[in-house]
């Protein structure tokens, strides 16, 4: 027959059947059945059994409580919802069966724990559902938002969102469990939690509104569809964060340029180097900040450039006044130092999650805003700062409040060490009850021992029998009559008085409503700072702005970044740009910039031949990030920049496979390239690396030089293209094409030896210098000298008019080795027996022909 705790379990579990159970028993979260056997997989621990009835054993797993955080960590970042069940009441004083119940349900998107959070990086929980060709998203990170951001887009434009959100979990309605492709924790739930109508309603009703057309997004079905499904899955999972959300923010994808996957990849703006290392990132380049609001800010930004004009060059105007000043910067990044991260700490005291010391760190970031302030405005440089101070509310009265109510190093809640004296008549009342009713029994031990003159009589206290005096066995005789035995020992005995028991129980008295009173106060005052959160959050944004700026500015003055000049012609002038990471791995001084000139109506499309490691490849890429760069709102890597607004960067660079959905090497490769000449405009900039490498020569040749006429040619294109290539062929197209030019990396050869200059010049490259590039790379040198021998055959075969193409051996009968355009000796025996001398013209042709159907089929 099953044990009560195990119909207790079922019963629980029932109610959350898509979540691992965590079952609090004692010191343990408790798994079990299925549930036990996938933690102990996932978490690598021990599975074992318990039986939970009579002949019923069953699988178990467990974790300590005191070590949850880092085991729902991993069982998180692997896509499980988990269900945290506590004991409700206490063991010790329940009769019976211990009360339990879930008090939180954990999803990849919806995690709040400081230990589970990344802090430099969002946490976004999306929503997302579609309906024909359109789409509608919505999203939030519940650790440090308090808005739900909402578009409606094209189902094409879906897939470059979620890449540009990364998000932590996707809602999807059930039946569109495929409308994802990629790698998401998907969370599917029943298609009526997205009708139009209920969610319109939900909305409003959260809102308190009686429409959206405030919000903006009131004729967008799709998007209003996507919150409601969002907020409520929210409902069902974390209601403490759906409280909390208390805006919708529309927004539209052509405010901002949209980068696609390959393009984040290829520009290595989060992750770079051979082993996707975030310290060879453009991030870790730019990432200066001091908190981590502003880490977040930025990484949006990189992600995110802009499309506006008048946006752009207010950021530039705001990092040229940080690198400008460069003292007040200094004091700037001092008192950004002392900024925690507000957005989250705000949330977790909204959602009664808060530790006293965070209130305090919460105080102590707001305390630093006036400080902020009086450094940005105007002073002697003008008012380039004034739209951010008048964006930072100085959010004096939360940071009073909880000065005035919380002690500057705060214990727990209920020892009276966390609300501030003076806050409380009742609170400091009780503690002085209890510090006198303390003081008493600390000198009772004395009283007592020159009242009886016992000397080793000792004053103790346990949980069993409270507060009493201790005499040993000898000193029996002298104790008092007022003493009245309590418990006999080996050595001795124990005694209470009246007086005792009475200042114990004003101890005990004043402990009980002391911790009462405190744990009430202390959630007034959170509820109180919760109340001013929509004000600290808008300082937290401004705050992470400014720390951006700062960062920003820092960058400049620290790598020698200059303002690019930002204009609307589609044209790009770069004098000696440099590659923003390259340069930081390089010994000082030895990055060799590169100019760069391209227009629409000018030099349009650069065809860029060289060798291998002579720089190509990061030429090309240096100039897509000085745009990017430059669109964000930063400063960059040159000595002079022009910037014409570009709306797209497109990349396609490097070989890789898709070995998930099954696609080759060049199968990517076309698929990349489709996807650019089918979306770039005559604004866009396209950066193409070894088009058609994927495929055979002849292939590869012709699609490379198709792709470079297309995006000269096609009137609706014709935007400025960098195409890096070892198809030396495509050099021809500068001479055939008005708006193309060569270029090549520079090569000085000395005694043999080559020396890549990586300077960018005019003209195609003479020599690919491939081998040279091998023997860099430490091939044998027999690989090496028989390399320099077929290349010198393939040169002789080319100039002779030979079509290149591999023998069927390399060696003769006698083991010798073999040309490579040598014919098979078969063939070479009947060529020799001809005699040409005796034939006809027509006889000649058709012999020639069958030894040629040979030698091919060889």
């Amino acid at each position: 027959m099953t044990t009560p705790v195990r119909r207790q379990y079922l019963r629980i579990h029932q109610q959350y059947p898509d979540a691992i159970l965590l079952f609090r028993m004692g010191d343990f979260y408790e798994t079990f059945d299925d549930d036990a056997k996938l933690v102990a997989r996932e978490l690598d621990i021990a599975l074992t059994s318990r039986e939970m009835g009579k002949g019923e054993r069953v699988p178990l797993a467990g974790v300590p409580y005191r070590a949850l955080d880092g085991y729902l960590a991993r069982l998180i970042r692997k896509g499980y919802k988990v269900a945290i069940c506590e004991q409700t009441s206490d063991p010790a004083t329940s009769r019976g069966l211990v009360d339990r119940e879930v008090v939180r349900v954990v999803t990849p998107g919806t995690v709040v724990e400081q230990a589970l959070l990344e802090d430099g990086t969002n946490n976004y929980l999306v929503s997302v559902v579609a309906d024909g060709e359109e789409a509608g998203l919505a999203y939030t990170d519940v650790s440090s938002s308090n808005g739900v951001s909402v578009a409606q887009m094209g189902l094409s434009a879906l897939a470059l969102e979620l890449g540009r959100l990364s998000p932590a979990e996707v809602i999807l309605p059930r039946g569109q469990d495929g409308l994802l492709q990629g790698e998401h924790h998907v969370a599917l739930v029943d298609d009526d939690t997205f009708r139009l109508e209920s969610s319109r309603r939900f909305l409003m009703e959260h809102l308190g509104v009686t429409t959206l057309e405030g919000y903006g997004c009131e004729d967008m079905p799709l998007a209003i569809r996507a919150a409601g499904g969002l907020m409520t899955y929210l409902g069902d999972y974390h209601r403490e964060a759906l409280e909390r959300l208390s805006r919708i923010s529309t927004y539209h994808l052509g405010s901002s340029m949209t980068l696609d996957a390959q393009t984040r990849r290829n520009l290595e703006l989060f992750q770079g180097g051979r082993w996707d290392s975030k310290d060879h990132s453009l991030l870790a380049v730019l990432d200066l900040t001091k908190t981590s609001m502003g880490a977040r800010t930025l990484r949006q930004w990189l992600g995110q450039p802009l499309l506006d004009m008048e946006a752009i060059e207010q950021r530039l105007e705001s990092v040229a006044w940080c690198h400008r000043n460069a003292g007040r910067r200094q004091r700037l990044v001092g008192v950004l130092g002392r900024i925690s991260d507000m957005e989250r700490l705000v949330n977790r005291v909204r959602g009664g999650n808060a530790l006293p010391r965070d209130l305090v760190a919460l105080r102590q970031s707001l305390e630093a805003i006036p400080e902020l302030r009086e450094l940005l405005v105007e002073g002697e440089d003008g008012p380039h700062m004034d739209w951010l101070t008048r964006r930072l509310p100085p959010c004096e009265g939360t940071a009073s409040l909880i000065r005035e109510a919380i002690e500057d190093e705060p214990g727990q809640v209920g020892e009276g060490t966390v609300v501030r004296v003076g806050f409380s008549v009742l609170l400091d009342e009780l503690r002085t009850a209890s510090s006198d009713a303390r003081g008493y029994i600390a000198k009772l031990e004395g009283h007592e021992r020159e009242r009886t003159g016992i000397k080793n009589l000792k004053v103790g206290y346990n949980r069993v029998f409270g507060y009493y005096i201790e005499v040993s066995q000898a000193n029996l005789s002298l104790v008092p009559d007022d003493y009245q035995r309590r418990q006999t020992l080996t050595g001795g005995e124990r005694y209470i008085t009246p007086e005792l028991k009475e200042y114990e129980s004003l101890i005990l008295n004043a402990r009980e409503r002391m911790e009462d009173l405190e744990s009430t106060l202390y959630r007034q005052v959170c509820h109180q700072v919760g109340d001013g959160a929509n004000q600290v959050f808008q300082a937290a944004a401004t705050v992470a702005q400014v720390d951006v700026f700062s960062s920003l500015g820092e960058a400049a003055d620290r790598y020698g970044y200059v303002r690019p000049e930002m204009d609307v012609d589609q044209r790009l002038q770069i004098r000696e740009g440099r590659h923003p990471v390259v340069e930081r791995v390089l010994t000082t001084g030895s990055f060799v910039p590169n100019d760069t000139t391209l227009s629409a109506v000018g030099e349009q499309l650069v065809v860029l031949t060289g060798p291998n490691m002579s720089g190509k490849s990061t030429y090309i890429r240096q100039v897509a990030l000085i745009v990017l760069m430059a669109q964000i709102g930063s400063f960059v890597p040159a000595k002079s920049a022009t910037v014409g607004l570009v709306d797209r960067i497109f990349t396609r660079v490097g070989l890789q496979d898709d070995l998930a959905t099954g696609q080759s090497t060049f199968m990517v490769e076309m698929t990349e390239t489709a996807t650019i000449l089918n979306n770039a405009t005559r604004r866009s900039l396209i950066i193409l690396d070894e088009i058609g490498r994927g495929t055979s020569t002849y292939d590869g040749l012709s699609i490379a030089q198709a792709v470079a006429e297309h995006v000269h040619n096609d009137l609706d294109l014709g935007c400025r293209t960098l195409f890096a290539t070892h198809y030396h062929e495509l050099t021809e197209l500068a001479s055939t094409l008005p708006r193309a030019r060569n270029y090549s990396v520079a090569v000085a050869e000395e005694a043999g030896e080559v020396v890549f200059l990586h300077r960018i010049i005019p003209g195609a490259a003479g020599r690919s210098y491939g081998i040279h590039v091998a023997q860099l790379a430490g091939l044998p040198r027999d690989v090496i000298r028989r390399a320099w021998e077929m290349l010198g055959i393939l040169e002789g075969a080319g100039q002779n008019g030979v079509t290149p193409g591999l023998a069927a051996r390399s060696r003769d009968a006698e083991g010798r080795q073999l040309g490579l355009f040598a014919p098979s000796p078969e063939v070479l025996e009947e060529l020799l027996k001809l005699d040409v001398t005796t034939m006809t013209p027509m006889e000649a042709i058709n012999a020639l022909y069958t030894l040629q159907e040979r030698a091919k089929k060889e």
